[in-house]
């Protein structure tokens, strides 16, 4: 049984100032709750969660020794952010700051230049963690990595794939990135460019690459279109056809 004060507490989680005041965010669903049990039980602060998913994760849950309160479906709707909530909630620390070190001689990764959306935020996150990429890069006016929307949206890659908010130019210098490739609507086809490893640059969903960073992109490249009809491509959508078209040339 939750209190109204427990309710209110992770309710207010759902705020960004909240939960960096906290240093806690929350994950839901559950696909992603029993990943982080199996992945990173060491950051989950409590568990709340219907008879269902206590009963068949009773266990391994006394054994890592998580806090768990069980809760109704009514509840649950009450500390969810989803239209219909899939039997968990659970309360996570931030991760301590990871080490970034990543190769872009040998291996290529995406510049998200001011992504709003956590549902495109989410995943490109999980698309990285697809094609075995640890680390992408941000612009700090991009969307929150903690978001419970962006959390939702990676399905448990949030555990496997970084998020470093930094400027580009700042990027670029301290990598010594020689290959920056601009997603565009004018640039040259990927499927007749070679590719080389490097960085990505991806646009806001409305306004595309903002201009001072499309400077610094060494090579534009688009997805070629068969109807002229449509102005663009989803973000998400766009860095999974590119990255594949880079996996395609560079890892397969």
């Amino acid at each position: 049984m939750l209190s109204k004060n427990q309710i209110k507490e992770i309710q207010s989680l759902q705020v960004k100032k909240n939960r960096e005041e906290k240093k806690t965010f929350l994950a839901e669903g559950i696909k992603t709750v029993n990943e982080i049990i199996n992945e990173s039980p060491i950051i989950i602060e409590h568990i709340f969660a219907t008879h269902d998913f206590i009963h068949k994760n009773t266990l391994k849950i006394r054994q890592l020794q998580i806090k768990y309160t069980e809760i109704t479906e009514e509840e649950l709707k009450k500390i969810s952010i989803q239209n219909n909530p899939n039997q968990a909630v659970a309360i996570c620390n931030y991760f301590k700051a990871r080490p970034v070190s990543f190769d872009f001689e040998n291996n290529f990764s995406f510049y998200l230049d001011d992504i709003r959306d956590p549902g495109n935020m989410g995943t490109i996150i999980r698309l990285a963690d697809w094609f075995g990429i640890n680390t992408i890069y941000c612009s700090p006016t991009s969307c929150e990595f903690y978001n419970p929307k962006v959390i939702q949206a990676t399905m448990g890659s949030f555990l496997r794939v970084g998020l470093l908010y930094i400027e580009l130019n700042e990027l670029i210098q301290k990598n010594n990135i020689n290959h920056v490739y601009g997603a565009v609507l004018n640039g040259k086809s990927i499927y007749k460019e070679p590719l080389k490893n490097g960085l990505i640059i991806i646009g806001n969903e409305a306004n595309g690459i903002g201009e001072q960073n499309l400077q610094k992109a060494t090579q534009l490249i688009s997805i070629p279109a068969n109807n002229n009809k449509t102005e663009s491509l989803n973000a998400a959508i766009a860095c999974s056809i590119i990255a594949a078209e880079f996996f395609r040339q560079l890892k397969s």
